[in-house]
């Protein structure tokens, strides 16, 4: 007779591999240790496979069968979470409150033009706006604390969640006109930038603990949040990383310049929008979507475009 796996099993299998025990995966799902080492047996025997190694170490460690069947197992499950949030989403209708977590890379013309249009178009739906960096924008999606998250993929995301490249924003280094490090003609070197501040944007998540992107100067002031950055860059104590849509105008204005600074790695910096697998959006969040998608999609893809832009 063929393998027929049940749903439950598939789910203490996962619970089991993801946690490392049979003891953590007992106290997550509220069962006895021993009732999950028994679906873990009885699963065994139906698929004719051993999935954990028992002997010799203290945690149950996947065999390379249980390895080949976890990719299975989690596509399983995923494909039925997704059916039953469908299904729930179709029950339920239109929202009645939308949660969101919003990058500070999201340029602010942008975000003010889509939220007014969806306070005309959803007036009945209430919003709850978060606004994050990096991996806190991910914590947020992942916790269930935003339905939907609108920023940049951080990488060996796991397939809980669904990341939709909807638009872009450019980050080049820049610094105030009267910095030292603008007055110096031409390309700038690594040399020229170790001693000088760098103002950085710490991320308060587990996800990027411990990890810097384009940090370059030895001396580094780190805030909390862009707009901080921002301000302290505009008023030369340091330089940095900034997006073109937040500064257009500084840049225009010479108040801010942009610093040829090949070591730093500018370009383009893709846009998702993030959610979990298990809960598409409904009618108010996808229409919030697609509204981002045709606002961020304009935003500039060069540095020459980036300096003489208008906002989007």
């Amino acid at each position: 007779m063929d393998a027929n796996p049940t749903l439950d099993q598939l789910q203490v299998f996962l619970t089991v591999a993801d946690t490392g025990s049979f003891s953590a995966a007992a106290r997550l799902l509220n069962r006895a240790q021993s009732v999950v080492s028994y679906t873990i047996g009885n699963l065994e025997s139906q698929l004719g496979v051993s999935l954990f190694e028992r002997t010799g170490t203290r945690q149950p460690k996947l065999t390379e069968e249980g390895r080949a069947m976890l990719t299975d197992a989690r596509r399983i499950v995923g494909d039925l979470q997704v059916m039953r949030a469908k299904a729930r989403s179709m029950r339920q209708g239109l929202e009645a409150e939308l949660s969101i977590a919003i990058s500070v890379l999201v340029p602010t013309p942008a975000l003010l033009a889509v939220l007014r249009d969806f306070q005309t178009e959803f007036p009945s739906v209430s919003l709850r706006l978060e606004v994050g960096e990096l991996g806190r924008l991910v914590d947020l999606v992942v916790s269930g604390r935003a339905t939907i998250g609108i920023g940049g993929a951080l990488p060996g995301q796991d397939d809980t969640l669904i990341f939709d490249r909807i638009g872009h924003n450019f980050l080049f280094p820049a610094a105030a006109a009267d910095h030292p490090l603008a007055a110096r003609k031409g390309t700038l070197t690594l040399q020229d930038v170790r001693e000088e501040t760098q103002i950085v944007v710490s991320d308060a998540s587990d996800l990027t603990n411990g990890r810097d992107f384009n940090v370059l100067s030895f001396k580094t002031w780190r805030v909390s949040d862009m707009a901080t950055k921002h301000q302290l860059i505009r008023g030369g104590l340091g330089w940095g990383g900034l997006p073109a849509s937040i500064i257009h105008e500084d840049l225009a204005g010479g108040r801010i310049v942009h610093l040829d600074l090949p070591a730093y790695e500018q370009g383009s910096y893709n846009l998702h929008a993030i959610r979990r697998t298990d809960t598409p959006p409904g009618p108010a969040g996808t229409w919030l979507i697609r509204a981002f998608e045709e606002r961020l999609s304009n935003c500039p893809v060069d540095v020459p475009t980036a300096l003489l832009a208008e906002s989007v």
